[in-house]
């Protein structure tokens, strides 16, 4: 059982080993995460179990000079995976965003997200390559909300 709920600087530790579990070679930095956890115009959730645990994360940048958001991170722990945790939070997130559209890029080789994606709406619009560590390709999807 699980909750979503915003989250905030409290969580910058949690957040910090989600992206090293689920992100080895494109962790963000911490300075990052204090970031997307701080600046305004961001839409940050989390998902977490009855004793407050972080089972997940998802951040929304609001972007409000393109018109349209971006999910900027977005990870839950392996072992809650295949749980539609990851659904719920980009669900939510979606909700709050507001926007008309929204975009995500992925890596070309993550089938597991491209599946989730594409299963909520996603479509590919572009290819920014060797955008990746490693000088893999990133998927650039996007979804009409409206």
């Amino acid at each position: 059982m699980y909750t979503i709920e915003p989250a905030g600087i409290k969580d910058l530790k949690a957040l910090n080993r989600l992206e090293k579990v689920c992100f080895e070679e494109d962790r963000w930095p911490v300075w990052d995460l204090f970031s997307v956890l701080t600046v305004s115009d961001v839409v940050r959730l989390k998902a977490v179990d009855e004793a407050g645990n972080m089972l997940g994360f998802i951040a929304g940048d609001l972007r409000e000079s393109q018109r349209f958001g971006w999910i900027v991170t977005l990870g839950v722990f392996p072992e809650y995976r295949r749980q539609k945790i990851a659904s719920a939070l980009l669900e939510a997130c979606e909700n709050r965003m507001s926007r008309d559209r929204v975009r995500l890029c992925v890596r070309r080789s993550n089938l597991g997200a491209l599946a989730l994606y594409e299963k909520h709406g996603y479509m590919q619009v572009d290819v920014w390559k060797k955008y990746y560590v490693g000088g893999e390709d990133a998927l650039v999807l996007e979804k009409y909300l409206s």
